[in-house]
């Protein structure tokens, strides 16, 4: 007979059984349960925020618990039954949790949609995930399903959130959200405690969520994630990442996407944390100087964003504040060094960090809304260790995490105390990795997905013999444990004298230049190795506007021959790194401002390799 034992962390009991790895979150094995057991005891502690009016209002636990209820149990009086997919086509906002909770609470699965997806690619999911209701955001959201209403037949319902522009609309098949709260208000009359007994039928084994893949390498795949991925993806975090009921969290990437869900939703049911969403993701520098939120995580798109934002204010500054900047910023990097390497920092190298932290770094992070985060984190995509240092140098420990949705998110990460620049971590608790002959990394753990929705052959080509994941991901372990990415298992080229090379690696160093936005080494079959650019807007732009270099467009921008002069010397610096056979012999720009609306770039911004290579196919030939 198996005895449980209980093992606390961060305040969070977890239960486990001695041998095996831990099941429940303070007892509760479902994600639902979790959330139940955490409204009914937090009761009107602010669970949320979120601006109204120019004003950030707090809606409790207690809120959240009603409107997940009514918003559940109105979808179960139009029909919903157990086991079917709702679609959610919002930006991020409290009522997307309260529809994530109340959906799965009454046996629904969630699956959101990314609000940049085009109608065919919404009538793709909905088709392919047969959706019996969908949630959209406003008339915007709305216009693209009624541009596909008559090819997605399965949808009964289409629930609106925001009524603006709408209040003629006259059509069967939609709903407001107030409409839909008042449905369920009656049903949990006429059927009272029904919500409380679906809840607690719940089991861990469930699918709670279908999670479309960004679709890199062909039509995106439903991925199913059950609720003992879940906790078990809670129960690694709260390990690793350890978060207390203090704290303010800022949530700005798609909900839609395994990170953010995890991030702002799940975490905080394990953590007890508030969450405060952004106005939008162009106002979330703003909402983090009013947030100053304690945690923050983001793709290394946004960390190199601020990075560039300090640098122009230092710039601007003057000639005594440039000083400043640079010697507080030497007195940081030299504490820097000692903390990520978790040795003592040496009384002398202390007190003058001290005294240039009280004089400059302080205001700087308050600046930047940062004067209270205790740990930054970043991942789905390569970040500079340059920049890690960096943040680490003005007071801001910024660490590297790795996940996928098929593992829900989280399988390595490094932390503040044990850190190691230029890996992504060691495995969480309840996780193990290893790397296959091949080089791929494979993982196990109870955050291993279900497998692909209705899709039983790509399930069994991503599962080893022996119950492993194979992640797809190229990587190498060092004797410690740390995980190093290096590239993609399909995205190997081999040259025409045979060599085989992980271009992920290049195209990793290329990226971590602030004048690249994104990279596509060329050269399977090929003799020698050329690269596609994707230049960064913003930074390429100012450097033409200080340059004094004309131009007109983003096209007459690429076309410059000192931007590509720019470009030609970072690819240069990229070169030195790498074996003559790996190095880049010529590149071209894509001249073209790519944004998630281009089919050449999913929704988390990674260019689709094989639909770049097609689109811009006369490119590649001047380069051979």
């Amino acid at each position: 007979m198996n005895m449980q034992a209980q093992i606390n962390v961060n305040g969070l009991t977890v239960n486990a059984i001695p041998g095996q790895r831990p099941v429940f979150v303070d007892g509760y094995d479902t994600v639902v349960k979790l959330f139940a057991g955490r409204c009914a005891e937090l009761g009107t502690t602010t669970a949320h925020r979120e601006k109204d009016y120019g004003i950030w209002r707090a809606y409790t636990w207690q809120d959240y618990w009603n409107h997940a209820k009514w918003l559940g149990l109105g979808l179960v009086s139009l029909g919903l039954k157990r086991g079917e997919v709702v679609s959610i086509l919002s930006e991020d906002r409290r009522e997307w949790a309260y529809a994530d909770m109340g959906i799965q609470c009454v046996g629904g699965i969630a699956s959101g949609v990314y609000t940049t997806d085009s109608p065919s690619q919404l009538e793709y999911l909905l088709r392919d995930s047969d959706s019996r209701f969908l949630i959209v955001e406003d008339d915007e959201q709305l216009d693209k399903f009624l541009e596909i209403a008559d090819q997605a037949p399965q949808v009964s319902k289409v629930i609106i959130l925001e009524t603006e522009g709408l209040h003629d609309l006259a059509d069967d098949r939609c709903i407001f959200l107030d409409d839909l709260y008042a449905a369920g208000k009656k049903f949990d009359a006429e059927n009272p405690g029904f919500f409380e007994a679906e809840i607690e039928k719940a089991k861990p084994g469930d699918t709670g969520l279908l999670i479309y893949t960004s679709g890199t390498t062909g039509a995106p795949k439903g991925a199913m994630l059950c609720h003992e991925n879940i906790i078990g993806a809670i129960e690694g975090g709260v390990h690793a990442l350890p978060a207390y009921a203090t704290d303010e969290q800022l949530c700005f990437l798609p909900l839609c996407h395994i990170l953010e869900r995890n991030v702002s939703i799940y975490f905080p049911l394990g953590a007890k944390t508030t969450v405060n969403f952004a106005e939008s993701p162009e106002t979330v520098f703003d909402n983090m100087q009013e947030v100053s939120p304690s945690t923050f995580f983001a793709v290394p798109r946004v960390w190199e964003k601020i990075y560039s934002r300090v640098l122009v204010l230092a710039q601007e500054a003057t000639w005594i504040g440039r000083l400043a900047f640079k010697l507080a910023l030497n007195a940081g990097r030299k504490q820097a060094e000692y903390r990520i390497s978790g040795k003592p920092v040496p009384t002398g190298v202390a007190i003058n960090y001290a005294i240039w932290d009280f004089l400059v770094l302080r205001n700087l992070r308050r600046m930047l809304g940062m004067d209270k985060m205790r740990r930054g984190g970043t991942g789905a995509a390569p970040i500079s260790p340059e920049l890690l240092k960096w943040y680490w140098s003005i007071g801001v420990p910024l660490i590297e995490g790795y996940g996928m949705t098929e593992n829900a998110g989280i399988s390595t990460i490094n932390t503040p105390e044990d850190n190691r620049v230029g890996t992504v971590g060691r495995a969480v608790p309840g996780v193990e990795v290893r790397i296959a002959d091949d080089g791929e990394i494979q993982t196990f753990g109870l955050n291993n997905f279900q497998g692909y929705w209705r899709n039983n052959e790509k399930t069994a080509e991503t599962y080893t013999s022996d119950g492993w994941l194979k992640t797809g991901d190229v990587g190498a372990m060092d004797p410690d444990g740390y995980l190093t990415i290096t590239g993609r298992m399909k995205d190997i080229i081999i040259t025409a004298g045979g060599k085989n090379i992980t271009p992920a690696e290049i195209e990793s160093r290329l990226k971590f230049s602030h004048y690249i936005s994104d990279a596509v080494v060329i050269g399977d079959g090929r003799k020698y190795l050329t690269c596609l650019v994707m230049i960064d807007q913003e930074n390429v732009e100012k450097f033409a506007q200080e340059a004094k270099i004309p131009f007109s467009d983003f096209a007459s921008l690429c076309a410059a021959e000192e931007v590509n002069s720019l470009i030609r010397g970072e690819v240069e610096a990229v070169n030195k790194e790498f074996a003559r056979v790996e190095q880049i012999k010529d590149f071209r720009l894509i001249n073209v401002l790519l944004t998630a609306e281009d089919e050449e770039l999913t929704a988390t911004m990674k260019l689709k390799r094989g639909l770049v290579e097609q689109k811009h196919n006369a490119l590649i030939d001047q380069m051979y």
